[in-house]
């Protein structure tokens, strides 16, 4: 199959055996991941009748997943990345293992609910430290194992499993958690981690290119800064994510709005935690068959201000279906955004400085969710649930108004 065709074809990628192998074992991992956030956020806001413990719980988890980014992109790029994979996945057992305990019948009649609350606080700490190296991992294996011409079609297909893991996971561990409690969930979560170890351990050893193994590690992690800031598709991407999410977050809150305002229930609250995730699944199967050829640079701002919309809407109603509707078409705008930015990334992006590269992608994007979630509960707990959710919606659309005007070499490129 010559270059331009294997481009085009939407399963040039899913050819790849040791993609595949990638792809399964990411998706039980996203998913045990999901389960076990879903069920913290209920098991915390039920412990503590606070929406604000909510938002904390995402500062608990960003705090290490910042502060050591820089050094995790040093790391993994000279490392053997199996290896690291392994080891993150092994800790990552530990503290489902350490949540499970702490969710034991023993535990609550021994302990003060807020001792058990700080016991969660501290597991979902290490947790973010663990993270902060095994967050990037996925993108980077991915970098070294399709082959260039494939990746737009291969981040397609790791996003749309990624997304179906989440959305499994959300909604699964909604009706476990009313199924089985939380220690039940979090047993299923401790069984899912380990098949996914055990599915990751059939790659190849992916060892460090002689590139990443010439500079110290100070030097190291500024060439990676460096790197992102000069090179403005990347700044640009990173950027919009960041706050749009930051001030969008509104996921953090549906805890809330499941209990106390649609008054759905915890099948309910599953269900609605996962509508995102559904639409942006359909989106990515769309995609994955026809893909953007143009103008992406334009249509990722177009989707982020759609999605800003979005968030406004969800805050506003009061009838489950319809804020099971406007989640869903948040996630179907957000889905489009994920792979364009994901493309730009990879494309922008030299084998060597991957890990680097995609923890500061890390800083930006992924910390971006927990600190929306705490901006989320902090602007709860000043301005009630409902206009915190409005206020982020309308953010959202300024910070989309900004990155139009400041980023022209973003709202101008096209691959």
């Amino acid at each position: 199959m010559d270059s331009e065709s294997q481009r085009r074809d939407p399963f040039a990628s899913a050819r790849v055996p040791e993609f595949r192998s990638l792809l399964a074992g990411r998706f039980l991992f996203i998913m045990a991941l999901r389960m076990m956030g879903t069920l913290v956020g209920w098991w915390m806001y039920n412990l503590t009748n606070a929406p604000f413990a909510i938002g904390l719980l995402g500062l608990a988890e960003v705090l290490p997943a910042l502060s050591l980014a820089l050094y995790a992109g040093h790391v993994i790029d000279i490392s053997e990345k199996k290896s690291l994979l392994r080891t993150g996945m092994l800790l990552y057992l530990v503290c489902a293992l350490i949540l499970l305990f702490l969710s034991t019948h023993w535990i609550a009649g021994r302990f003060a609910v807020r001792w058990i609350a700080l016991g969660i606080y501290l597991v979902i700490f290490l947790s973010g430290m663990v993270r902060s190296f095994t967050g990037p991992l996925f993108n980077v294996m991915l970098g070294q194992i399709v082959p260039k011409n494939s990746l737009q079609n291969a981040i397609t297909w790791s996003q749309g499993t990624w997304l179906s893991a989440s959305v499994t996971g959300h909604a699964t561990g909604g009706f476990l958690i009313a199924l089985l409690g939380n220690s039940g969930t979090l047993a299923t979560v401790a069984l899912l981690i380990s098949l996914s170890l055990l599915i990751l351990l059939r790659l190849k050893p992916k060892p460090p290119l002689s590139e990443s193994l010439e500079r110290k590690t100070w030097d190291s992690v500024r060439e990676g800064i460096r790197f992102v800031l000069k090179t403005r598709e990347l700044l640009g991407a990173m950027s919009l994510d960041l706050f749009a999410v930051f001030f969008g977050g509104a996921v953090a809150m549906v805890p809330v709005y499941a209990r106390d305002i649609l008054k759905i229930g915890a099948q309910g609250f599953g269900l609605l935690n996962g509508a995102s995730d559904i639409g942006s699944i359909a989106v990515v199967v769309l995609l994955t068959f026809f893909p953007f050829r143009r103008q992406q640079g334009r249509k990722l701002l177009f989707v982020v201000w759609g999605f800003g919309t979005c968030i406004i809407l969800f805050g506003l109603s009061k009838i489950f279906w319809v804020s099971f509707g406007v989640l869903l078409i948040s996630g179907m705008l957000d889905g489009v955004s994920v792979v364009i930015r994901g493309t730009i990334m990879q494309l922008k992006t030299p084998d060597y400085m991957r890990g680097r590269v995609l923890s500061v992608n890390s800083m930006f994007i992924n910390s971006s969710n927990e600190l929306g979630q705490f901006e989320s509960g902090l602007a709860a707990k000043l301005l009630g649930v409902v206009p915190s959710v409005v206020f982020g919606g309308c953010m959202t659309w300024l910070v989309v108004f900004v990155t139009w005007f400041r980023a022209p070499s973003l709202r101008k490129m096209q691959y």
